[in-house]
């Protein structure tokens, strides 16, 4: 099981500064639980200005898994995250391009966006999703091979439940470049994705395990 664990800064004038004060100790944390294998991907989550509002973690194991993570989390354990959402989550096995080394250089500004994207709750969401399926996942494969789609994979809303949304990675450096590439996806045209947030990121190598390939 994967958990996509979406979560938010305070909004007070303190934020930035507590994020800072923990940083070192946030980035030593999941690089030993990237290695370990039980951080699959850690992703920051900035606004368009590149201000940061939170973090976007898929951590693998069950719910206890998923707990003791947040429990050792430094921007758990510290206040940096004052809102704390963890959904089950299904990475999309796709041809995505292999990581980066951990040895390779931090990033100094925007190298993707993440995209949340949330479907209706009516009684049809559902059967739209399903019937969207095979046309989204023909267009987003091609662009996990040449590297447009970091990863990409649905919310559900327990595990083993139905689809609820989805999340997504991909190599935009503008806001606008992102809501482009939403709109013309099949789970946009087919009125699946309902609400769709933007966020700026930067993608740090770690040492990561493989994703689901297909």
């Amino acid at each position: 099981m994967t958990w996509a664990i979406l979560a938010y800064d305070g909004d007070d004038a303190e934020a930035p500064a507590r994020r800072a004060a923990a940083r070192e100790a946030h980035v030593a944390f999941i690089t030993a639980e990237a290695a370990a294998g039980r951080l699959l991907l850690g992703l920051p989550l900035h606004d368009e200005a590149g201000r940061s509002r939170g973090s976007l973690m898929l951590v693998a194991g069950d719910e206890a898994a998923r707990d003791a993570y947040l429990a050792a989390e430094p921007f758990a354990t510290s206040g940096v995250w004052r809102q704390v959402q963890a959904h089950p989550f299904g990475i999309a096995p796709l041809p995505y391009q292999p990581w980066p080394s951990p040895d390779a250089p931090a990033p100094t500004g925007r190298t993707h966006s993440v995209l949340i994207g949330w479907d209706g709750t009516d009684a049809g969401a559902l059967d739209r999703r399903m019937a969207a399926r095979p046309a989204h996942f023909a267009r987003v494969k091609p662009m996990a091979a040449d590297g447009t789609l970091l990863f990409g994979g649905a919310i559900f809303d327990a595990p083993g439940g139905r689809m609820i949304g989805s999340i997504a990675a991909t190599r935009h450096t503008s806001h606008q470049a992102a809501r482009d590439w939403v709109a013309a996806d099949p789970y946009s045209t087919g009125d699946v994705w309902r609400e769709v947030t933007v966020h700026a990121t930067a993608f740090r190598p770690l040492p990561y395990a493989p994703l689901p390939h297909g």
